[in-house]
């Protein structure tokens, strides 16, 4: 079978500059020889154990990450949680805390933490969680946000129809014409995004992501085109926009269906005029980014429905390109089982489970609806534990691998809340084939709390991966 692979390479993290962490602390119990340790490596830290003042710190200046005891100030440190996301809704913030429990941990996650450490914090664990909240930051920009020269996954098709894609794509990279992504969840959008700019002769030029659903409306205004010194309240600075720092790069527009109406009228005209207003600006900025959106939903329905403007829509659909869902495709399967196969093998350093011509049958017999998605959860469940799930002789499909998703959780001493937590949130995403939207709501955190948890834990499995390699 003729194999495309195309190979889309990773940009390097760029450092934090004049990073800066918050600590609010009941009883000012956070290791001294830990803080003078952060301090010596350039990073200022403020300490303090008032809400009040703590807020103030917030809005006066832009910090990297901030540690909040639960307890603080008559216990009002998980209030403080809440109001400080309102202020500073890119802010990572650790909660610190004397009494673990489950319940404790949930609420914390619901209301936007980063992560959740018991008291007394030992000096190795806060550097540990300072180094990895400071250097996996791209940008200060709202997490689950972008910028950077592309993806680091491949593109990989043995599809005609897909290949047809690829080339219409191609054609069409670094015009101005705006490209509109459609298609199920899971069925590689964002990579096509990614690959489109990769060929657009602006591959080092800035690729700038923004998901249109994990952005409080109240926000996603200034996230788009930015703002002035003094528009409103707490705008102690000019904010350059998404569309600024996309320069003459490419902006993607992630999930567009989920804009609301107010700004799909602000959108046309930008997308229009290819100019844009900062809040509070007296001049328009020119900009001459190649516009990318995606969306999962049928956007003719929900112009139907008064849900989007259909002039925004016929503006976005200047280059449409819908991905065929995985059963659609059934050819792309042994070069994905492939790719994914070599993949984990290689992170986890184990053996791939042969797969013999059974085992192909029944990966291309599956209708698979969380798509590659579920294709690549499968084979990296298949590597972790060294086997195929079972076959059923008499219709010669998969069978899902066990997940006890109806058992009880074994909450036990040893065993730590972000593990529970971990559990808990891959648990339902498999109960959803994957459906972020859906899987947040079931857990009752938002779209962007969910992804900043599935981030973390993709970094810290290839951090552990790169670290068992010899």
């Amino acid at each position: 079978m003729n194999q495309t692979a195309i190979e889309i390479a990773s940009s390097p993290s760029r450092p934090v500059f004049n990073a800066a962490l918050l600590v609010v602390e009941k009883e000012r119990d956070i290791p001294s020889d830990a803080l003078r340790k952060i301090q010596s490596q350039g990073i200022v830290v403020d300490v303090t154990d008032n809400v009040d003042a703590a807020l103030q710190h917030v809005e006066q200046q832009q910090y990297a990450l901030a540690m909040v005891d639960s307890e603080v100030d008559g216990q009002q440190g998980m209030l403080l949680l809440e109001r400080m996301r309102d202020a500073s809704p890119d802010l990572p913030i650790i909660i610190t805390t004397g009494t673990a429990t489950v319940r404790h941990a949930v609420a914390a996650m619901q209301k936007g933490a980063a992560d959740y450490l018991m008291k007394p914090v030992g000096s190795e664990a806060m550097e540990n969680c300072v180094d990895h909240y400071l250097n996996r930051r791209v940008s200060p920009a709202i997490p689950g946000n972008e910028c950077h020269h592309g993806s680091d996954k491949p593109f990989i098709t043995a599809s005609p129809a897909v290949q047809s894609i690829l080339e219409t794509g191609r054609a069409v990279a670094g015009s101005q014409a705006t490209v509109l992504i459609t298609g199920e969840s899971g069925t590689g959008k964002e990579v096509l995004a990614s690959y489109i700019h990769q060929n657009s002769g602006r591959a080092a030029l800035p690729y700038v992501a923004i998901n249109c659903a994990a952005l409080p409306e109240t926000l996603m205004e200034s996230e788009l085109f930015g703002y002035e010194k003094g528009a409103f309240t707490g705008a102690i600075s000019r904010k350059i926009g998404k569309f600024e720092q996309a320069g003459k790069g490419t902006l993607v527009l992630d999930e567009i269906s989920e804009m609301p109406l107010m700004l799909q009228a602000k959108l046309l005209r930008v997308l229009q005029e290819r100019r844009i207003d900062r809040i509070g600006g007296m001049g328009q900025v020119p900009f001459s980014a190649q516009v990318i959106a995606i969306s999962n939903r049928d956007l003719k329905a929900l112009v139907r429905s008064g849900q989007m403007r259909e002039d925004l829509y016929y503006r976005l659909n200047v280059i449409p390109l819908h991905l065929p869902p995985l059963r659609k495709r059934p050819e792309d399967i042994p070069p994905l089982t492939e790719h994914f196969c070599r993949y984990y093998s290689c992170m986890y350093q184990r053996p791939a489970p042969e797969h013999d011509a059974a085992i192909r049958k029944a990966l291309q017999g599956k209708r698979w609806k969380g798509n590659i998605r579920e294709l690549e959860n499968t084979i990296e469940r298949a590597v972790l534990m060294g086997q195929w799930p079972s076959l059923e002789s008499t219709k010669g499909r998969l069978r899902d691998l066990p997940d006890n998703s109806d058992a009880p959780m074994d909450i036990r001493p040893g065993l730590s809340v972000k593990a529970v937590e971990e559990v808990l949130i891959k648990r339902t995403l498999h109960e959803v084939n994957d459906h972020r939207e859906q899987a947040a709501k079931m857990l009752g955190i938002s779209v962007r709390t969910l992804r900043n948890k599935l981030n973390e834990y993709k970094l810290r499995t290839e951090q552990l991966a790169k670290e068992a390699t010899p």
